[in-house]
């Protein structure tokens, strides 16, 4: 398990200006590296790895040629330019300050993408925002992918190089210098890790490395990556590594752990779980997974911390909605008895059929009953669930205002981890398309493939490589009439959490009931050793008075005669 530079790859200072250079690649006849004019022979071992020391000052240009073919390093820490372009060589980061991190249980995000967060789409830049968000009570920050990928600008999920920082965000040191001033705010910083799979435009591994891919087995992007090759769980562990240790981030999310599949024992995400852990940095480090199973395995394990939970959000949005088409059909039957259950045990499916759809699969999930509310993170929105749909809408544009001031409150209050996507802080209505700059055939593949995966949702697509599609989808560049309205009741919401809520997530929770109370209406308490907290929403009819309980004391959203409205209370 790596615990320093990764052996198998990149280039690791052993001195002022010298480097040692590696690369894996076992099916190549030759390799040399490139520095500025000099060409260096590299000798390959047994374990199939490329090497050689070279002499050089920080800051130079190397590209690697493997049988007559040049490329970038795979595990380059900063790019001259573009992905198809020299590497630099870069000496590792000085990691910013210590500090004793934010618990778990402390956990507000903000899910932002540095490219549209402000108008300049730099770190340095979202760095100059973080106390108006430390402001509202938000204790985490989770990046969206910041690594290099072809193009200028795009969500992140198309990287091909995940060492380097995407050059229109800045530099190595500027991420570091934004960790650190998040870190100075309170705030933990939470990197979003693409290792499933590589872009489409850049990855010259394909061609140079091709034992890195399981041929047998295919993914939405291609061949899978082979898990079980020693260098290439050291490939992603080492990056992992690097991200917690080096740059000081708090923890990591991992996109689409479903496409991560490994037979071996320990499978990738434990022993990667386990090297973080293993660093000892004074603080804690968070894992959090999206993973369409459903699954409880890393969990249970404590491989990782949380899930992203899809089904909360679901529930939630056919409730305001009425959208019941795509993957929204199974959640629109009974959705209250759904939301009941998600309110007492966070995931909805755990492995029993469901109907209509899905219908030819087999069931996926597994019982969850068993785990904190903090093991679920839950949304109203986030980058998937607005860019994936007809028009990229957030959910403030498909609902009543009142409808989705209590969706936020209930977001904000209850006791899994809530988590916002940018602009939700303060009620944008702006889009969040799924954007690149993508051109040619690549574009028109895209394109296509947009649709494919999407036509079952009602409506137009937006075209992804329409440059407006990216220059429209800054949230805070246009305030909304009531923007100040909305952070008034984040701010609420959240100074509320802290003093009520949190306290009982840090004292341990012990069991969680709940029941449907009317045709839209559902109650639940959730119970821990400090106490307990009760929460009472309305979603669609107003409740016969003498069901509804006024939180004296408590906190209430709405009014009783209203069609959406909400309280929640404490017993202490």
């Amino acid at each position: 398990m790596p615990t320093d530079a990764p052996q198998f790859w990149g280039a690791t200072p052993t001195g002022p200006d010298t480097w040692t250079v590696a690369i894996w690649a076992p099916q190549a006849g030759s390799t040399t590296v490139d520095l500025d004019s000099r060409r260096v022979a590299m000798s390959q071992a047994a374990d199939g790895v490329w090497r050689a020391a070279v002499t050089a000052p920080a800051g130079t240009p190397y590209m690697f040629h493997i049988d007559d073919m040049a490329l970038p390093d795979p595990a380059a820490r900063q790019q001259q330019g573009d992905v198809h372009g020299p590497s630099i060589l870069t000496r590792p980061v000085t990691p910013p300050p210590a500090w004793a991190g934010v618990a778990w249980q402390d956990a507000v995000i903000l899910e932002i993408h540095i490219g549209t967060f402000t108008d300049d789409g730099t770190l340095a830049a979202a760095a100059q925002r973080l106390p108006d968000i430390a402001a509202m009570g938000i204790t985490v920050v989770e990046l969206m992918p910041i690594v290099q990928f072809a193009g200028h600008h795009g969500w992140g999920y198309d990287g091909v190089l995940p060492y380097a920082v995407h050059l229109p965000y800045g530099t190595p040191q500027d991420v570091v210098d934004f960790v650190a001033c998040a870190h100075d705010l309170g705030i933990a910083v939470i990197l979003d890790v693409v290792y499933n799979h590589f872009g489409p435009e850049g990855c010259y591994l394909h061609t140079a490395c091709p034992a890195f891919f399981d041929h047998d087995r295919e993914t939405p992007w291609g061949d899978a990556i082979d898990f079980t090759q020693v260098p290439v769980r050291d490939y992603f562990i080492g990056n992992a590594v690097m991200w917690i240790r080096d740059f000081g981030f708090d923890g990591l999310r991992f996109d689409a752990v479903h496409q991560i599949i490994d037979p071996s024992s320990p499978d990738l995400m434990t022993e990667l779980s386990q090297t973080l852990r293993a660093l000892d940095l004074g603080r804690p480090v968070h894992l959090v997974a999206e993973d369409e199973r459903n699954e409880t395995v890393h969990r249970d394990a404590g491989v990782t911390d949380a899930s992203w939970n899809d089904d909360y959000h679901h529930i939630v949005h056919t409730l305001l909605t009425g959208e019941d088409d795509g993957y929204y059909t199974s959640y629109a039957t009974q959705p209250m008895a759904q939301l009941a259950l998600s309110l007492r045990e966070g995931q909805v499916v755990q492995g029993q059929p469901r109907e209509p759809a899905n219908h030819d699969a087999p069931p996926r999930g597994a019982p969850t009953g068993h785990l904190t509310p903090t093991a679920f993170v839950n949304f109203n929105q986030t980058h998937d669930q607005i860019g994936n749909r007809a028009g990229a809408g957030r959910l403030i544009t498909l609902c009543s205002p009142q409808a989705a001031q209590v969706a936020h409150a209930m977001l904000l209050t209850l006791p899994f981890v809530p988590l916002m996507f940018q602009g939700e802080d303060e009620g944008s209505a702006t889009p969040f398309p799924f954007f690149c700059d993508f051109t040619g055939e690549l574009a028109e593949l895209v394109r296509a493939g947009r649709k494919e995966e999407f036509g079952d949702l009602d409506g137009v697509l937006t075209d992804p490589v329409d440059p407006a599609a990216f220059h429209d989808a800054r949230p805070y560049a246009r305030p909304s009439a009531d923007a100040d309205d909305w952070r008034a009741l984040t701010t609420r919401l959240l100074t509320w959490r802290r003093a009520q809520v949190t306290p009982l997530l840090h004292s341990g929770w012990t069991g969680t009931t709940s029941k449907v109370i009317g045709p839209r209406a559902v109650q639940a308490t959730w119970t821990f050793a400090a106490g307990r907290l009760h929460a009472l929403a309305q979603l669609g009819a107003p409740l016969p008075p003498e069901q509804w309980r006024g939180a004296d004391g408590g906190l209430t959203l709405g009014a009783p005669e209203l069609d959406f409205a909400y309280c929640t209370w404490t017993d202490r």
